[in-house]
């Protein structure tokens, strides 16, 4: 069942919370050994209590009694954070993150956490506390990341709708190789934690991930609303209400490889081509566009706001020589190119961000959505730490084969992974749905519409499933 069926079966009495539980840890207890989705489980007698108390008490949100596990980056009050480190293994959050406060008074019960990547740092989801998630379409391959727990978790049905978060794809590309659904919103829309520097680092946002739309909508309106203490939050509309109106005639415009600067591994262009003509099936117009901008000007600009990011958020671990060691090295090589750089380094690459921002603005006066593939390559062996070449193009970096969501992300657009099917290698697919600032609503609109026209995450389970 989908995540909105299930609640309205709890709101009804067809369906208890405590057999809701029943059935999330018989599921877990099933498949996760081989997908190694969720770590740090309850014990299941004291979730079973919570779901028994929970029964017998008044409907607190449409989330009232259902199971969710939370990505191991966010604070859950009673649960280790980790974060994928040594250095942080067993340290339980005495408190909660703001989203997940929200999360728990609109009634879940947290039964633990999903995996991530060490720190969050790269799209493939292993680290040296829990070990590596694996993609439950071919337990061989990476689930991506850095939500690669979230979505994995939602393809084999542990979890019906999930948190993530996403500074370099961590949304769209662990959605697209689990053929699920997940959304990075508009940058603020869900504010982040009021703590630290609040106005320099616009990049990273939590954001929904579920196996439909209109359920990635319901969350998303928890998750959402300014917070007094953020300076740079947003408030939005809600996204659930006219979910199933569908949009008609949007003008939709393919960017294509970025003019041969986004190396594609066999199939991905074909499949994404495939999808766009079912939406011109839909009654939408889809139109190929050249690369809009320079794609080694907003690269450098994003590594450089990257690692100053990182840097100013991990700098103090790099600088006691007695953890630095715990570091891996993606980390330790983000933080010393952020210690390096200048005051105008930073500047440079925020003017590029700048330039870009207003071009994509003008696009979007006669566009609605622009798209691109949600990863470069399919999912790949779950043993390597990273590609380390695409079609022949070798990657100079550990995350340069996610170069394809710096677009959005580094202007923080909002943007929705959809399934677009599989592969001759039985593996799944997603594009990103990209639109203008606040076009959050809209973008969910058209998943939707796509979502009644194919179905794929109920057409095709993982083969896990049997």
């Amino acid at each position: 069942m989908d995540a909105l069926a299930q609640s309205a079966a709890l709101e009804n009495g067809e369906l208890s919370s405590l057999e809701l539980m029943d059935a999330t840890l018989a599921r877990i207890e099933a498949v996760n050994g081989a997908v190694n989705a969720v770590v740090s489980l309850r014990d299941g007698d004291r979730l079973r209590d919570e779901a028994r108390a929970v029964d017998n008490s008044p409907r607190s949100g449409w989330l009232h009694g259902m199971p969710i596990a939370i990505k191991d980056l966010a604070n859950a009050a009673g649960l280790p954070t980790s974060m994928g480190s040594p250095l942080f293994a067993g340290q339980v959050a005495s408190s909660d993150d703001l989203m997940v406060a929200r999360l728990k008074a609109a009634g879940v019960i947290i039964i633990g956490k999903t995996n991530t990547p060490e720190f969050g740092l790269g799209s493939h989801t292993f680290n040296p506390v829990y070990g590596a998630t694996r993609n439950p379409y071919d337990l061989t391959r990476s689930a991506g990341g850095s939500s690669g727990g979230a979505a994995a978790a939602l393809a084999t049905g542990m979890l019906s709708v999930a948190d993530g978060s996403d500074m370099m794809g961590s949304l769209r590309n662990p959605a697209g190789w689990n053929n699920v659904y997940g959304m990075r919103p508009t940058w603020g829309t869900i504010p982040n934690e009021p703590v630290g520097d609040m106005f320099l680092h616009q990049l990273a946002t939590s954001g929904p991930m579920a196996r439909s739309p209109a359920d990635m909508a319901a969350l998303l309106d928890v998750m959402t609303g300014a917070d007094p203490r953020e300076p740079l939050g947003r408030d939005a509309p809600d996204t659930l209400a006219g979910i199933d109106t569908a949009p008609k005639g949007l003008k939709i415009g393919w960017l294509g490889d970025w003019d041969g600067a986004f190396p594609y591994e066999d199939g991905i262009a074909d499949i994404s081509q495939r999808a766009l003509m079912q939406m011109e099936g839909m009654g939408h117009k889809v139109d190929t566009l050249p690369a809009p901008f320079d794609a080694d000007a907003m690269w450098h600009a994003w590594i450089d706001l990257r690692s100053f990011a990182i840097a100013g958020g991990m700098g103090l671990l790099y600088a006691d020589e007695a953890k630095r060691e715990f570091l891996k090295p993606a980390a330790v090589w983000e933080i010393e190119r952020g210690l390096a750089m200048s005051a105008m380094d930073v500047q440079r690459a925020s003017m590029t961000r700048s330039d870009w921002f207003r071009k994509v603005t003008r696009m979007f006066e006669s566009t609605d959505v622009l798209v691109l593939p949600s990863a470069q390559l399919w999912p790949f062996d779950v043993a390597w730490t990273y590609p380390e070449s695409i079609a022949g193009h070798p990657m100079d970096t550990y995350h340069r084969w996610m170069q394809v969501v710096i677009p959005a992300g580094l202007i923080g657009l909002p943007v929705v992974n959809v399934p677009v099917g599989f592969g001759e290698n039985g593996l799944p697919a997603g594009i990103q749905l990209i639109g203008p600032r606040g076009s959050d609503a809209m973008l969910l609109r058209l998943a939707q519409q796509w979502h009644k026209a194919t179905g794929w995450p109920r057409a095709q389970p993982p083969k896990i499933l049997g």
